[in-house]
């Protein structure tokens, strides 16, 4: 595979890895010539495991025999881009996590009944935007049990290079998919058509306890989780089959996001 030394921050055939924006490299007109860019050796690496497929690779000249040796193993006859720290750290505009970075095709979207055939648990993100919640969402999902993952379009990109670092890979491990925006404000109807009573996490009259033990015995439950600011939509939240808080002392009335759902995953889990 080439091996090409990047001397200017205008050399071409790097601009994925520096000008082009997430929704450029999301390319939501052509979804199917969308790209991602992966982070660190660790987080590729589970990527490649699970099929994805590279098309570049950036990584520091000290790597290519190091940390980046398995992943060129791996990746097939793709143009290798290398420099030092110092230029590619101004081409990327930040310092490279252990010096690599891949660019790796945009998988198709799955169905979401493909996505929800044999699952569970699941969680529904709608609204939530934060690229760090995002990441930590996936992890913990994928620690603690949850089957699926559905976004609605009002989310951020669960393949956004933060949100895939922060989740540590996990989004590559967890099945997800879009929700079609029509679906967006009859979430719990949509969820019933596979199967599933609806748990929305959110404070309100008829909340019940995040330890009842109705939900327990729930065969197939989806678990909605709200944006970081203002949570779910009253129309959300009056439309569940549950509405469900979380106990806490000390008069807080809430968690950051990823916190709440990493509760809720824990204590819904399926044993």
């Amino acid at each position: 595979m080439p091996i090409i030394e990047v001397t200017s921050l205008s050399q071409p055939g790097v601009e994925m890895f520096s000008t082009l924006t997430e929704a450029q490299l999301r390319n939501r007109l052509e979804p199917q010539k969308g790209i991602f860019i992966a982070e660190s050796p660790k987080v590729i690496n589970i990527a490649l495991n699970k099929g994805y497929k590279p098309i570049a690779l950036l990584c520091e000249r000290k790597h290519i025999d190091n940390d980046a040796a398995p992943i060129i193993d791996k990746a097939g006859d793709i143009p290798i881009y290398t420099g030092t720290r110092d230029i590619l750290c101004k081409l990327t505009g930040y310092k490279l996590t252990r010096g690599v970075l891949c660019a790796m095709q945009r998988p198709p979207h799955l169905p979401a009944e493909e996505v929800c055939k044999d699952a569970k648990r699941i969680v529904v993100i709608k609204g939530v935007v934060d690229t760090t919640n995002i990441g930590a969402i996936f992890r913990s999902a994928a620690a603690l049990g949850i089957d699926a993952v559905l976004m609605t379009p009002d989310s951020c990109d669960p393949l956004n290079r933060r949100a895939i670092r922060v989740s540590m890979g996990t989004v590559f491990l967890v099945p997800w998919t879009w929700i079609d925006e029509k679906y967006n404000n009859h979430l719990t109807d949509y969820l019933h058509t596979f199967g599933f009573q609806t748990a929305a996490m959110a404070l309100s009259d008829n909340s019940i306890s995040l330890d009842s033990p109705v939900l327990k015995i729930e065969p197939r439950l989806a678990i909605i989780m709200g944006t970081e600011g203002d949570g779910l939509p009253q129309t959300c939240i009056d439309d569940a089959d549950y509405v469900v808080r979380i106990p806490m002392s000390h008069h807080v009335d809430s968690l950051n996001v990823a916190a709440a759902a990493a509760v809720a995953f824990w204590e819904l889990r399926q044993k």
